[in-house]
């Protein structure tokens, strides 16, 4: 298994698709503390000296532009890529919602197939992803990573579960790399549009940054559910194969 562990852990360089969301926040001082040498991407020019002065390489990209995407991971030469892109508004505002889910489904579909066919094209081996772990189709709880998604929803659902769908696929299906997807809960705490555990299967945006470090350093690919105790999900396989804990917090040191 490839891992950052018994390597020369500076010379291992990340590119961090959407540094400046609020896992990606999360996830910059976990990385750099872990010994990465870590690129993020921003689509906005005014947000790369804030990159910077976190220490963080800035790459500014738009994950839509196939070419330049390549190109800038062709510079780089990443030994991992980590995706955590998404296009929501500000506090998920209702009143943007409806377009939201639209736009967020082609980052998972055109975003996430860009992104992995860039790491695949530089020779990337390792590969961390971002889903979402409420999209189960009705079954037995609380879901397991074994059971099917919800593709036969409805209306903004479809939409969404569409999205998860397409991501996943195309993730599990890359060649050459050790290809892992985080099926997190809802996001609460810095950077979220909550401070307090909201929703079924609830999950601090750092708990969800600690997992795709986790998953980067120890994964051997596959779909792990990434959320906190209750009745609607299962992250048992994450506690189990990645070392994985609810409760990690972003001062407790690289690995809980």
């Amino acid at each position: 298994m490839k891992s950052l562990e018994g390597r020369d852990a500076m010379s291992e360089k990340v590119f961090l698709a959407g540094a400046t969301g609020a896992v990606g926040t999360a996830l910059v001082p976990l990385l750099i503390e872990a010994g990465c040498t870590v690129y993020g991407s921003t689509r906005r020019k005014d947000r790369a000296d804030a990159l910077e002065a976190r220490g963080v390489h800035p790459v500014v990209v738009d994950v839509f532009d196939a070419a330049a995407l390549r190109a800038a991971l062709a510079r780089i030469a990443p030994w991992g890529v980590i995706h955590q892109l998404t296009d929501l508004p500000k506090d998920l505002d209702p009143a943007r919602m409806a377009q939201a889910l639209v736009l967020n489904a082609r980052v998972r579909a055109e975003g996430t197939r860009n992104l992995v066919a860039a790491a695949q094209a530089v020779g990337a081996s390792r590969l961390v992803v971002q889903s979402i772990a409420w999209v189960y189709a009705p079954g037995p709880r609380p879901f397991t990573e074994t059971q099917p998604l919800d593709t036969q929803a409805e209306g903004a659902r479809r939409v969404t579960v569409g999205g998860v769908a397409a991501l996943e696929r195309c993730v599990m299906a890359a060649q050459d790399m050790i290809s892992t997807v985080l099926r997190y809960g809802q996001l609460y705490g810095p950077n979220t549009s909550t401070d307090t555990p909201k929703g079924p299967s609830p999950l601090h945006v750092e708990a969800a940054a600690r997992a795709a470090l986790l998953a980067l350093q120890h994964s051997t690919g596959g779909i792990f559910n990434i959320a906190e105790d209750g009745a609607e999900v299962s992250s048992e396989k994450a506690k189990r194969a990645l070392g994985w804990r609810a409760d990690a917090r972003l001062q407790q040191g690289a690995t809980p």
